[in-house]
């Protein structure tokens, strides 16, 4: 009778004790670059196992799941990669470049530099994003989907269509950007304050990733999404055929909580939503041992 919870709690235990302890593995990760026609995309590996690979959002590089790779090394092959236009990526020229397919073949281009056939997929923001749509239009390659703070691509486009006044100005950055001529700039310091208040090797990391990347290939997600008129957030696409896991900071501004509405009707798989009440929009961040552990026992119940 009481195995089960045995179980349970080891899992914990093991996760908790990596998270705490072992969530610095800057020096520990591999370093890969798997070619997309020509593009280069940058990739580390940490662990052993099925793979789980993680994509970040705006602005970020692969070290956003540095906790959630500690905590699921021993029982995984975590892999965490950097975007185009981001860090030791390529950074391709015009908004082109960055539009929603060519985003999906940066997916396929690593799950085949890794060689294998499929992966669970962990997307947060902007790689929640290209999650969501990759999951959709290639099930055969995505086991499990794990998104943190993006809303499926329907109720983001709902909330747009039916916006307040108060969701109107918080999602106002979005058509600021889209709408923005190439060559602004924000420098790397303003980034790594905004992600990472105090001093230490964390802020130091992210400064350098951020003096990496490039600002005008950020913003060109936007362009690209919504500048002129483009609407592919909003474009009809499959239900999920896979399990979902959905993490959910209740405080977020940028991806607004009333997206989650329906979302259940659009997975024809088991769906699991945990909303974080006290954290806003880096809830792998801000509750990292809270997402951690329940990706572990959510991945284990699900081989």
């Amino acid at each position: 009778m009481n195995r089960p919870f045995g179980v349970l709690s080891t899992l914990l235990l093991t996760a908790t004790l990596a998270t705490g302890q072992g969530t610095d593995l800057f020096e520990q990760v591999k370093h890969h670059q798997a070619d997309n026609a020509g593009v280069s995309i940058h990739y580390v590996t940490h662990g052993e196992g099925p793979v789980v690979l993680f994509v970040h959002g705006f602005p970020d590089f692969w070290y956003s799941w540095r906790h959630q790779m500690a905590g699921l090394g021993d029982s995984y092959t975590t892999v965490a990669m950097d975007l185009r236009g981001y860090n030791r990526s390529d950074k391709p020229e015009g908004v082109d470049s960055y539009r929603m397919p060519q985003l999906m073949s940066d997916i396929s281009a690593v799950i085949d530099d890794l060689g294998v056939e499929d992966v669970t997929l962990v997307g947060h923001d902007w790689g929640g994003a290209i999650s969501w749509r990759y999951a959709s239009a290639y099930p055969d390659r995505v086991n499990k989907l794990v998104i943190a703070n993006l809303t499926h691509p329907r109720g983001y486009a709902n909330v747009l269509a039916n916006a307040t006044a108060e969701q109107q100005a918080n999602t106002q950055y979005a058509r600021n950007f889209a709408s923005s001529e190439p060559g602004g700039n924000q420098s790397a310091t303003i980034f790594t304050d905004r992600l990472v208040p105090e001093e230490g090797p964390v802020k130091e990391r992210y400064r350098a990733a951020f003096e990496r990347s490039d600002y005008d290939a950020m913003v060109n997600y936007y362009r690209a999404a919504f500048g002129g008129g483009d609407t592919r957030l909003a474009l009809p696409m499959p239900n999920m055929q896979m399990p979902v896991l959905q993490f959910h900071g209740l405080l977020d501004t940028a991806v607004d909580k009333d997206g989650l509405k329906g979302t259940w009707d659009w997975i024809d798989a088991d769906y699991t939503m945990v909303t974080v009440p006290d954290v806003g929009h880096w809830v792998q961040h801000d509750a990292a041992e809270l997402v951690t552990t329940t990706m572990r026992w959510w991945l284990a119940s699900r081989p």
